[in-house]
């Protein structure tokens, strides 16, 4: 199954209210999807490019009978952490769950090869983006409420590409152990997942060679879905994770590389 669909034992989001954050497409679509067939009303946060795509996203749940909002917006700006919560509020009066999925890679090349301006771009939205985000949950989300940030396994398994985008992601886990401690009060578990190579996602581009090389290098032969992904954030937004925070989730399918 390569779809994002709900288990008959999967925990039920009825009543909740997600939030993700690049949810348009590759894994945070899968998410969305995830979530919004779990029983959660979801608001999608979407960047540049990406608007068609968030649309036609959100009438297909809604023509399932699903309850699914849009926002537009930068990810680095604080008026975009505000106004996809309050989007949220404005809907259905509450939040429950944010997923902090949206990021950018920027250009795959060595770090000796980039500007300071990639550094910064990529920062600005993968790490600030998520702080903003933290900080709206800290005021706004639901007591017991579940936070879920996207991290990568590029922060174990380093990639000459994408070192900066590692590193990025790597604040985004540091970020979250810190605020785990400061939620923690509220009943709030705060978490990350860090998904191996993807398809379809940023491995898109990388060489036949090695997609096969990393494919090889699970025990089960093959790359992962964005749907694998999905499974993992729908349990750390569920009930039934309240005793894990500060956690960061390997879902790599057992690949050393």
């Amino acid at each position: 199954m390569t779809d994002s669909m709900p288990r008959n034992n999967a925990a039920s989001l009825d009543g909740k209210v997600a939030i993700v954050t690049g949810g348009a497409r590759n894994i945070g679509r899968a998410i969305v999807e995830r979530l919004a067939r779990a029983g959660a009303s979801v608001v999608i946060n979407y960047g540049p490019g990406t608007q068609d795509q968030a649309e036609a996203l959100a009438s297909t749940l809604m023509q399932e009978g699903r309850f699914v909002g849009v926002v537009a917006g930068d990810l680095s700006e604080p008026e975009t952490a505000a106004a996809v919560f309050d989007r949220a509020l404005e809907l259905w009066g509450r939040a429950d769950i944010l997923v902090n999925n949206g990021a950018i890679t920027g250009p795959r090349a060595k770090i000796s090869q980039l500007s300071t301006a990639h550094f910064d771009e990529i920062f600005a939205v993968n790490a600030r983006g998520v702080f903003l985000m933290m900080q709206q949950a800290m005021a706004k989300l639901s007591d017991n409420g579940r936070i879920v940030s996207i991290a990568s396994s590029t922060t174990l398994y380093p990639q000459p590409d994408l070192g900066v985008y590692a590193a990025s992601k790597a604040a985004v886990k540091a970020l979250s152990e810190a605020f785990a401690l400061e939620a923690g009060q509220r009943g709030i578990t705060v978490n990350t997942v860090m998904p191996g190579p993807v398809v379809p996602g940023i491995f898109d581009s990388a060489p036949p060679e090695r997609q096969k090389a990393i494919q090889q290098a699970s025990p089960f032969g093959r790359l992962g879905t964005p749907a694998d992904i999905a499974d993992i954030v729908a349990f750390l937004a569920s009930e039934e994770s309240r005793w894990i925070t500060g956690q960061h989730i390997l879902a790599n399918g057992g690949s050393q590389r």
